[in-house]
């Protein structure tokens, strides 16, 4: 299941009836530890961000957090070192309206991982969704990552991401 939300409120209401006891939840964009707080009791979290205020905040947590920008490559590899699969992915990279980038991410992070649920926090690809309206042709999927990319690693246009995910498996 892939749940969209821009209120924080609703993202980590969502966020928690989605992670189960027990579940590894890799959270994009953790900044302070907010979100990761209300979920690090009952699951495994390993938190990324690049600002510099979450450093010190995630330290205090009882969570794996990696400093890094989620766009690159070593980062995606550092965490995929400690982890292979997760149970969730968890994106907030700000909420903010950059739909592109944020897609670009769930895309790579969640053909990557395969995750059961992703939860992502946007307003431009929440206003894109509720705006547009379908042509009948029916594509979904019901695990967290788009089902019909499996295994196709990322297409040679999205330069900034230049891994390929089987390279990744074992």
């Amino acid at each position: 299941m892939i749940k969209l939300n821009y209120d924080i409120k609703n993202y980590r209401k969502d966020l928690l009836e989605l992670v189960s006891e027990g579940d590894v939840v890799i959270e994009l964009g953790c900044h302070v530890g907010g979100t990761t707080q209300l979920i690090s009791d009952k699951c495994r979290v390993i938190a990324v961000d690049n600002s510099p205020e979450a450093i010190e905040k995630m330290a205090k947590l009882d969570v794996e957090f990696i400093k890094g920008d989620v766009r690159l490559h070593d980062v995606i590899v550092e965490v995929f070192n400690n982890v292979q699969k997760c149970d969730v992915l968890a994106i907030d990279l700000g909420g903010g309206y950059h739909p592109d980038t944020v897609f670009k991410v769930f895309y790579i992070w969640s053909s990557t991982f395969k995750p059961k649920h992703t939860v992502i926090r946007n307003r431009g690809i929440l206003e894109f969704f509720n705006s547009a309206s379908g042509s009948g042709e029916d594509y979904r999927s019901f695990e967290g990552y788009l089902e019909s990319y499996h295994d196709s690693g990322i297409p040679p246009q999205i330069k900034e991401f230049y891994l390929w995910t089987p390279e990744l498996k074992k």
